[in-house]
């Protein structure tokens, strides 16, 4: 075959030059533009021989038989020829591979999703008899499927696996170029009330969720609902950032007991709106404030309404010099309940303040304080306060430990140790921060 293609180009490449002497000779009498032209014809009729060459010797290679797979080592040979045996379902599929938009075999990893496993062991130490919790637990074990969809929507499933069985933590399709800049979410996810609520156990900056949180907001699953959430960007002067969330949901959220959200009929369904602004302060440091309303019905009736209200800030610092080495976090919500009962109406308010300062590259340290009522009980109140130390051993791990004081109501005291280790595997996208 190589003694071909040289006789192919030496055939094209004397009569050019012999034409190229000719016309030094008599150069005078040669108009230039067509010398030019011809050198150009050339080209193009030697690089179609190429090409021909390349086919013939392509069609001249032994297709590989369908009734048998290549080996390891023919594979790791040439692996497009073994990635195309091992994956072919029938020999003219193998001799002819599909072309994903001229990128060859290798594009078919495009059309698989980013995929991780994300683990959260905890282990806890001291006595608490109002939420007693095992001495060691694999708390959560968190699989994440995303993937980009087409140009104008892309989708995210959650699917955790504790000790005693396996749910959907969040699972929607978000689009992200419908007109008027709206992006929109359809699926079960987590409602945009607050800033905990909408965090997964893995990316709080402590191993439990605050009081205001299990006394209120539904518990460690909070407002996770099937539905319709709709958010759009709202032009401010100013260098502030704003945006405003409408979110329509089955009417399901809480505990099993009903504590805050129950549906009764199709018709019993909830709501969540939310206003964020975020602005930059400094080089160094951003606020960001939220205000948030939910309401939906509650285990006594389709007549019973559950009302929330909430106030969120956030203050980040994080010098551009120090970054990898000095930063700060500040969070902090207040939330006021309204509870429906007959003939009564439950009143409750609840917060907690938060700070964690890294002092160094891979270490953190942060403590928060707690207070809230009891939804159904408002004239009882618990409060207590944490401090935590996580340490980074790389991105993909953390090992934190939580010293936990919480004063229940009734004279009820716990001191309690709580350790946590968090470990990625795979590709995990980022979540919103």
């Amino acid at each position: 075959m190589k003694p071909l293609i040289g006789f192919c180009v030496v055939a094209l490449l004397v009569p050019g030059l012999a034409f190229a002497q000719q016309g030094s000779v008599a150069s005078s009498g040669t108009d230039t533009a067509a010398l030019e032209q011809k050198i150009r014809d050339l080209e193009d009729r030697l690089i179609t021989l190429e090409g021909q060459m390349r086919t013939m010797k392509a069609q001249a290679a032994p297709a590989p038989s369908s009734a048998s797979a290549p080996s390891a080592t023919s594979a790791q040979a040439t692996p497009a020829a073994g990635e195309a045996a091992a994956t072919a379902p029938s020999e003219s599929i193998a001799s002819n591979p599909v072309s994903l938009g001229g990128a060859g075999g290798s594009a078919a990893k495009a059309l698989n999703p980013d995929i991780s496993m994300i683990g959260d062991f905890v282990a806890s130490a001291g006595g608490n008899s109002i939420r007693p919790t095992p001495a060691f637990e694999m708390h959560e074990s968190e699989l994440g499927v995303q993937a980009i969809i087409d140009p104008y929507a892309r989708g995210d499933f959650f699917i955790t696996f504790g000790e005693q069985g396996v749910a959907l933590e969040e699972g929607y399709i978000t689009f992200t170029a419908l007109p008027a800049s709206l992006v929109a979410r359809v699926g079960k996810m987590r409602a945009a009330f607050g800033k905990v609520n909408t965090m997964h156990n893995h990316v709080l900056p402590f191993v439990d969720r605050p009081l205001v949180t299990e006394n209120l907001v539904g518990g460690e699953d909070g407002i996770d609902d099937a539905g319709v959430s709709v958010e759009r960007i709202i032009p401010f002067p100013k260098g502030i950032f704003l945006s405003a969330t409408g979110q329509v949901f089955r009417g399901d959220s809480g505990p099993d007991d009903g504590l805050l959200f129950q549906a009764h009929s199709k018709n019993d369904v909830s709501t969540v709106a939310h206003l964020r602004g975020y602005k930059d302060l400094t080089e160094s440091t951003n606020l960001e404030l939220g205000a948030s309303y939910a309401r939906g019905h509650n285990e006594l009736g389709t007549d019973f309404i559950t009302s929330l209200y909430g106030i969120d800030a956030t203050l980040r610092w994080k010098p551009l010099r120090r970054a990898i080495y000095n930063s700060f976090v500040a969070r902090s919500e207040f939330i006021w309940s309204q509870r429906h009962e007959n003939p009564f109406e439950q009143r409750a308010f609840g917060m907690y303040a938060s700070g964690e300062y890294q002092f160094k590259r891979r270490w953190f340290l942060g403590g928060r304080y707690d207070w809230s009522d009891r939804a159904r009980e408002a004239n009882l109140t618990d409060k207590g306060g944490s401090v935590i130390l996580t340490y980074w051993p790389s991105e993909f791990s953390q090992i934190r430990g939580q010293y936990r004081f919480t004063d229940y109501a009734g004279d009820h005291k716990s001191n309690e140790l709580l350790m946590q280790v968090l470990f990625s595997l795979g590709a995990h996208g980022a979540h919103p921060f």
